[in-house]
């Protein structure tokens, strides 16, 4: 059996005899191409950016309510910047319940709001990886580049 007729996808667990070492050619360069490499890739930073900004409107939103809880000053110029963007991602939650205390229906409306933002990230991310990667039955192939 010469070098080139050995099969290094086949693992031999009982071999008869050791095979021939395999002499490499300097001009022949080896690698695994998997194609679906790409498409993970893609995959993971479009999931990564997904929980990335649904986490960072839930953060908001939980700042938010603590800014309320703990009696900021609501013409402090961060507190305006953070009650209007929360505002603007409660997701119309605003105003479902109407409690007596303003503090309560703060963490109570914008707390679903940023539990809603959480699910959001998880169900998207769930149906992206499931509809978007390849299933694990795809071939890996091999390519063979002379280089010289």
């Amino acid at each position: 059996m010469s070098s080139r007729d050995w099969d290094r996808t086949r693992l031999d667990l009982n071999p008869a005899a050791d095979p021939e070492p395999v002499i490499a050619d300097p001009a022949v360069e080896e690698d695994v191409v998997d194609p679906r490499l790409g498409r993970i890739r893609t995959v993971r930073i479009v999931c990564a950016v997904i929980n990335f900004i649904c986490g960072l409107f839930a953060v908001v939103l939980a700042l938010h309510i603590v800014l309320v809880l703990a009696n900021a000053n609501p013409q402090n110029g961060f507190a305006q910047l953070i009650d209007g963007w929360s505002a603007a991602i409660s997701l119309g939650l605003r105003g479902l319940f109407t409690p007596g205390s303003a503090k309560l229906a703060t963490f109570l409306n914008d707390g679903l709001a940023a539990v809603v933002w959480l699910l959001i990230a998880g169900v998207l991310t769930y149906l992206i990886r499931q509809f978007a990667l390849p299933g694990p039955s795809s071939a890996v192939r091999y390519r063979r580049r002379y280089v010289r």
